[in-house]
């Protein structure tokens, strides 16, 4: 062995590279060599141009970005972006249109922060509809779950109100869409003897309300001066009221970290989206949530490059030119191609790499996230559509990545759901507090219509393509969100990005650099080697 190096070390550097046939990794070493003993730039890791042509298809997990030069602070790092040609959003974040992540509580979270919630169609079209109207009624971080009564109803038990409410709202006809008459505050329901009573025998009447398009401070200020501990939030138009918001929610979001300007629509509304599908019925449902005030729709199928999904496209475009469009899924630069060719407005990247998500192992069609959002943003790039990564985002590290690789913004499930803002409730499994997370995909959902998503709502056998689950309770959005921006913003420090444009030409430029991890590697990168651990990110 000895007398092998030697042999080498005896000879010209040059002479045992050309001698020599170097596979990958190791030709790159000895080339860096040569290049530092020539005085010419060091040649390390690979450009992404290189490494995504190698015929591979790549997770986030299966790549590793190599450090650059840092020269700028963490905080100056700037996240804001494009969700589309036209929307801007301050934060890079998307909640994925699933009947388990986005509905009214999410989208305002969301755009609170500064992203965007996209609200399911896996319902009617007036009930989606509904939960856009509902969402852009808000200008605070919060939807409370309201309890309506009408003035002969009566309070027949406490456990009947579930997360046991500030209050209950009597209205003339029981529901959120009539006139607020009174409050039954919780101290009074529960001193009760005579649960049967009639609710208008002790509601109090002259109840204090505030206009529904006050901000947090605004409330904050008004609950102070009125010396109140709740106030409902009413539409000065009609009297309906939106929400109830009580001193002790405003202490708490006052505590949750603040990201920066929330996301806002030409109406001076709270950006929202909706998912709608590329069937003829979708035409209707479309209008529904255009005069809804929805922001953006995406057409939401398992795969875009249809004659269906084109179509649609194009008559979105004729019909309604100022709604931007979002069209996916794809994996593929022809795939992307095509929906630009149509007329797209940004584009969604991912087939088969949620966490819920069996399309590669049923269908086996698909492509690594990694490689995806690389090949697609390559193509979108040209023409200045923005890329949504559409799943596979586990930790902070993958939404660096997916940015990093050419995205605009990520599409996120699995990370928001189990949040509190996460339609369902909460559950208990094994003595953890879960909430349930189905992939639309999955049987259960399809039964309620997400299998058109799949183009198989004509099919006679319903083949699932994502399973039902839980996730753990994460808390609030509005708390772990800013705190995994901070580490996103760490990330971009790293490697010397300052924004993700300027992420975007590094890559482009082969400053960037990227190898790709062996599984040892990757165990190495976690953690790793000790008997037991507690992690927590913040």
């Amino acid at each position: 062995m000895f007398g092998y190096i030697h042999s080498y070390v005896c000879m010209d550097i040059n002479t045992i590279v050309r001698s020599v046939i170097l596979p990958g990794c190791v030709e790159q070493i000895f080339l860096g060599m040569v290049s530092a003993m020539d005085g010419a730039p060091i040649d390390d890791g690979f450009p992404a141009e290189r490494l995504f042509n190698q015929g591979y298809s790549y997770t986030y997990d299966d790549v590793i970005f190599l450090p650059h030069y840092i020269d700028f602070p963490t905080d100056s790092v700037q996240l804001s972006t494009k969700l589309t040609r036209n929307l801007n959003l301050t934060i890079p974040c998307v909640a994925s249109p699933m009947d388990t992540v986005t509905e009214s509580s999410m989208a305002v979270a969301m755009a609170a922060l500064g992203g965007i919630g996209i609200v399911h169609s896996n319902n009617s079209p007036s009930d989606q509809a509904a939960i856009i109207r509902s969402a852009k009624s808000h200008r605070i971080p919060f939807v409370s779950d309201l309890i309506f009564k009408s003035p002969s109803d009566s309070i027949d038990s406490v456990g009947e109100f579930g997360s046991s409410p500030t209050c209950i709202l009597v209205t003339e006809s029981g529901t959120g869409k009539s006139k607020l008459l009174g409050v039954v505050t919780k101290s009074d329901w529960e001193a009760l003897n005579d649960k049967q009573a009639r609710v208008s025998d002790y509601m109090v009447k002259s109840t204090i309300s505030a206009p529904s398009d006050y901000d947090l401070e605004q409330v904050a200020v008004f609950l102070a001066a009125k010396n109140l501990e709740f106030v409902p939030l009413v539409k000065e138009r009609d009297g309906q009221v939106v929400d109830v918001v009580s001193a002790a929610d405003v202490d708490k979001i006052w505590g949750f970290p603040k990201l920066g300007m929330p996301s806002m629509g030409s109406d001076g509304k709270f950006m929202v989206g909706a998912a709608i599908g590329t069937r003829e019925s979708d035409k209707e449902r479309l209008e529904q949530l255009v005069k809804a005030g929805a922001n953006v729709v995406v057409l939401d199928s398992s795969q875009g490059n249809s004659s269906y999904q084109i179509d649609m496209i194009k008559y979105v475009k004729k019909m309604y030119p100022e709604l931007d469009v979002i069209g996916g899924n794809v994996v593929t630069m022809n795939q992307a191609h095509n929906l630009i060719q149509a007329g797209v407005d940004g584009l969604r990247v991912g087939m088969g790499s949620g966490s819920i998500c069996t399309t590669q192992e049923v269908c086996a069609v698909g492509r690594g996230q990694a490689t995806a959002v690389y090949k697609v943003s390559s193509i979108a790039e040209r023409s200045g559509v923005p890329v949504i990564a559409d799943g596979g985002i586990s930790n902070s590290g993958h939404i660096v990545k997916a940015l990093v690789l050419g995205a605009s913004t990520v599409m996120m499930g699995s990370f928001l759901a189990g949040s509190n803002e996460a339609p369902g409730a909460y559950e208990y499994q094994g003595g953890h507090r879960i909430k349930k997370y189905r992939g639309m995909g999955s049987l259960e959902a399809m039964l309620k219509g997400s299998d058109a998503r799949y183009l198989g709502d004509t099919a006679k056998l319903k083949i699932a393509q994502g399973v039902v689950g839980a996730v753990a309770d994460k808390g609030s959005v509005l708390k772990f969100l800013p705190y995994n921006m901070q580490a996103v913003k760490q990330g971009f420090q790293d490697l010397g990005a300052s924004s993700l444009q300027s992420a975007h030409e590094l890559l482009r430029s082969s400053v960037l650099r990227l190898e790709v991890r062996s599984g040892a590697a990757q165990v190495e990168g976690g953690v790793h080697g000790l008997v037991s651990y507690e992690k927590k990110s913040f």
